[in-house]
């Protein structure tokens, strides 16, 4: 659990601090794939099921999420002279 917490303080920071709105993306992707895999761990330590709605509802925010971004980012690309 150590790990993971530092691992999302420091996706945190860089959410924060990214300097371009991809870096912040990626970090965003971490930290919802960090807080998955704290769910997974508490089901499978204590022996339920009952997070699986939750991830999966995290797993869709993530997927679109940076499916939204990608797509404003190669948009914008595409407008620049």
């Amino acid at each position: 659990m150590v790990v993971f917490g530092l691992a999302a303080i420091l996706s945190v920071i860089r959410i924060v601090r990214g300097p371009s709105i991809l870096d912040r993306t990626v970090a965003s992707d971490v930290l919802l794939t960090e807080v998955m895999c704290v769910l997974g761990a508490d089901m499978a330590i204590n022996g339920h099921m009952r997070n699986v709605p939750v991830m999966l509802i995290i797993a869709a925010v993530a997927v679109f999420g940076s499916i939204a971004v990608a797509r404003y980012v190669a948009r914008r690309d595409n407008t620049a002279p």
